[in-house]
């Protein structure tokens, strides 16, 4: 049965007075066409098959929300870090008020036996003034008894005399002992001023780190709720991303190739990817979860873009727009001696003089007459896979060409050991025949038929 692609007739759209809008889409969407391609993805879910149109405006929308989450995170991150150098900073000035605290409460300690020792000068001081107070009275006594004789009056009044002298030394030592009165109490109003700046510190100090810590539960709140958002924007991402990686490998094994295998023929990519996928374990830093679940999104966002530059370099397409199958894949038995043998492709054929398409981009590494094959042209498509074909009546590139999808390479013939017009059409991997067939169906996932 014959297929042919048919492209879907556009409905002419209703001629509307352009706006700035209009303008504005217009413009963009040119733009977004420069630099995104329209793509289809094609999957299948419980036997439907379902076609996810990635326009040039879907694509810069996803670029933009990738942006705005890097962005974000970029954010996040800085915010966090500042806020760890704050309260660094606030830590580091709580440890400075403790230790100046401790040095007054050993300042207070010292004051404290400095008003001790002037306490008990005081104390001997006043001793020593009841002590000349009670001298002071027996001499006046004695002088009330010595009023009888000039000479006991005499020897009074060098009695009173030398007593004179000795209350004056006296008074010189009550008012020394009266001034270092007065500076020990200077000394204690200001000891008391420093109390008190030292305790309204203290109260400040815990004030502040009461505060601190408040805020730092404030911020360990939001933090997590933050975190929780993150996380579940990035599982459903991670979700998403294995359902694509799903249906890629799905398609890969369609078309009849193990997926290990054609990703390790690949030499376009950086490094082999691949084995079984083992979720990373957080460190239980803040944040360390989001950062693992960021991290296994990215393995998986790296394994999806190795898959798709190798299911790009696969033949799903068939190198006539009109075509049927007149041999298949397989066990056969030969038309022209009737014997039975291995036909290593597919013929099919088409109308005479019909144009052959290239099934996927590569390099021609042969072009020319090769044997049974008649005119035939080999295309290396990269990781490992070769398409051939063989009978051509006329061959259009030459060997070292690079060659695109849908371009044209030939005409149908029959040269070479042919019974008819026709094409031969193989795949080899690893120079291994594969069935074409296989790789039709895995494309009708793919392409619109």
């Amino acid at each position: 049965m014959a297929s042919k692609r048919q492209d879907t007739p556009k409905r002419t759209p209703k001629r509307v007075k352009p706006s700035l809008v209009a303008s504005f889409r217009a413009w963009s969407d040119e733009r977004l066409s420069l630099l995104f391609t329209s793509k289809q993805i094609v999957f299948r879910t419980e036997g439907r098959v379902s076609c996810l149109d990635l326009t040039p405006r879907l694509q810069g929308a996803v670029a933009g929300v990738a942006l705005m989450i890097g962005g974000w995170m970029a954010f996040t991150s800085g915010n966090m870090l500042w806020h760890e150098m704050e309260l660094t900073a606030k830590d580091a000035q709580i440890a400075n008020v403790r230790v100046a605290y401790r040095s007054l409460l050993s300042e207070v300690a010292d004051y404290q036996k400095r008003f001790s020792g002037v306490v008990r000068n005081l104390e001997q001081n006043h001793a020593m003034m009841l002590d000349l107070a009670g001298q002071n009275s027996r001499l006046q006594k004695d002088l009330k008894s010595l009023k009888t004789s000039r000479k006991e009056r005499a020897e009074v009044e060098a009695a009173r005399a030398t007593m004179t002298e000795h209350l004056g030394s006296v008074e010189s030592q009550m008012q020394s002992l009266a001034q270092l009165n007065f500076s020990l109490k200077d000394d204690m109003s200001s000891i008391e001023t420093d109390l008190q700046d030292a305790l309204s510190q203290r109260n400040t100090a815990l004030m502040q780190s009461t505060q601190m810590r408040r805020d730092i539960m404030v911020l360990e709140n939001k933090l997590v709720n933050l975190e929780e958002q993150e996380n579940t924007t990035v599982e459903r991402l991670t979700q998403q991303a294995e359902v694509i990686i799903g249906d890629m490998e799905q398609l890969i094994e369609t078309a009849g190739l193990d997926v290990e295998d054609l990703m390790a023929g690949d030499e376009d990519l950086v490094a082999g990817q691949g084995g079984p996928f083992i979720e990373l374990q957080g460190d239980g830093r803040p944040a360390g979860r989001l950062k693992v679940k960021l991290q296994n999104l990215e393995n998986r966002l790296a394994y999806s873009e190795s898959l798709q530059t190798v299911i790009k370099k696969m033949p799903f397409a068939v190198p006539l727009h009109g075509y049927y199958v007149t041999s298949k894949f397989g066990k056969r038995r030969d038309p022209l001696n009737r014997k039975w043998s291995m036909h290593y492709g597919l013929d099919f054929g088409s109308s005479p003089r019909a144009s052959i398409y290239v099934t996927a981009q590569g390099t021609v590494t042969y072009a020319g007459r090769k044997g049974s094959f008649g005119k035939m042209i080999e295309i290396d498509h990269g990781a490992g896979i070769k398409t051939r074909y063989g009978h051509l009546s006329k061959i259009t590139v030459k060997k070292g060409q690079t060659v695109n999808f849908g371009d044209k390479i030939g005409v149908i013939g029959s040269t070479g050991r042919s019974t008819g017009n026709h094409l031969h059409y193989e795949i080899l991997f690893r120079d291994k025949g594969l069935n074409p067939m296989n790789f039709i169906k895995a494309g009708r996932y793919v392409f619109k038929e």
